[in-house]
């Protein structure tokens, strides 16, 4: 397996260490950022935006009050720098590269985030939703022999081309390899997470998926997949500071990345399917004013405007739990399709 460096380029401010997280945060820190992580995750599907980072924050903020009483001379961190830490790429360089000091002494593949139950039920969902697709595409195309995945010879589903995003330690896509699934490739803009994925995949004779270092916000891809994954990328983007601009931002490198029909299929725990729906939706009419502010008359009554992305389905069986009167799960996975 090859493991690809895309070329450097110039340094960008998005890339320049943030002095709040990096020079000021300790490693117990980084922990306690990895504490408001679960937090969220524990409620992350029934309550709002305010009452997540809220809760989150108030915890952080007993564990360091509770910290100072040792050491009343130090100054505290403020506690929603913490909690957006996860948002930055300084914190999950250092996270990953004590993952791969972990795993090169002893062996271990770090984190599952959402947990192995999550990851393979995601894995084994997908291949259900793309086999009908596959089939459907069988159906309405049966006479065109020149349909790229509507063939009876690919419903094994190796001529899907897939990208995980933020892939981390690269473990979703070993499960997706073991449910059919071969044309597979991994970005992450950590260097450390990719360093772990590809010396994982050797170790578990799944040598033949790719990896390669790349900012999903300022992708240097320039080919299409039928199938992208995302768990919990989106949700790290929404933790930084100007997140509401870099999930914009997200939208599109994802709608460049998807093959018209292809899928994006994602899995958050922090935010709801409604939500993601929702999301979707206002990328959608943003793109639709902005074509229609750039088309002439003509092109404009001529064009529908179709949706870019239109929701397909969710994963139905996470246990759920009621809170507030609303029932809920602490993790969501939504596939939308691309147009």
């Amino acid at each position: 397996m090859a493991g690809i460096r895309l070329p450097p380029e110039d340094t960008d401010v998005s890339q320049i260490r943030q002095p709040l997280t990096a020079d000021l945060i300790s490693d117990d820190d980084r922990s306690i950022a990895a504490d408001s992580w679960s937090i969220k995750s524990d409620y992350g599907s029934t309550l709002d935006e305010d009452q997540r980072h809220a809760d989150a924050s108030e915890a952080l903020a007993a564990r360091h009050r509770a910290a100072s009483d040792y050491s009343s001379d130090k100054e505290e961190p403020d506690a929603e720098t913490i909690s957006s830490m996860l948002g930055f790429q300084s914190y999950w360089d250092t996270a990953y590269a004590d993952e791969l000091t972990n795993f090169r002494e002893h062996g271990h593949a770090g984190e599952v985030w959402f947990g192995a139950d999550v990851m393979e039920m995601v894995a084994s969902w997908t291949k259900g939703l793309c086999v009908d697709v596959v089939q459907k595409q069988v159906q309405n195309h049966h006479d065109d022999n020149n349909s790229e995945l509507g063939s009876e010879g690919e419903r094994d589903l190796a001529a899907w081309t897939v990208l995980d995003v933020g892939t981390g330690n690269g473990l979703l896509l070993q499960e997706l390899a073991k449910q059919g699934f071969s044309d597979l490739t991994g970005t992450d803009y950590s260097e450390g997470a990719i360093d772990l994925a590809q010396s994982l995949a050797e170790r578990d004779g799944f040598a033949s998926i790719k990896f390669l270092v790349d900012d999903i916000l300022e992708t240097r891809l320039d080919k299409k997949f039928h199938l992208v994954t995302d768990k919990g990328t989106l949700d790290a983007i929404g933790l930084h500071p100007d997140g509401p601009v870099k999930r914009i931002m997200y939208w599109e490198s994802i709608s460049r990345l998807v093959a018209p029909g292809g899928l994006v299929i994602i899995t958050s725990c922090n935010n709801t399917k409604d939500e993601l729906m929702q999301e979707v939706e206002n990328f959608n009419q943003s793109k639709a004013i902005s074509s229609q502010e750039t088309d002439t008359p003509a092109e404009s009554d001529a064009c529908t405007n179709p949706k870019i992305f239109s929701y397909v389905d969710h994963i139905r069986t996470y246990p759920t739990f009621m809170f507030g009167g609303s029932v809920g799960s602490r993790v969501t996975t939504v596939a939308f399709v691309r147009s």
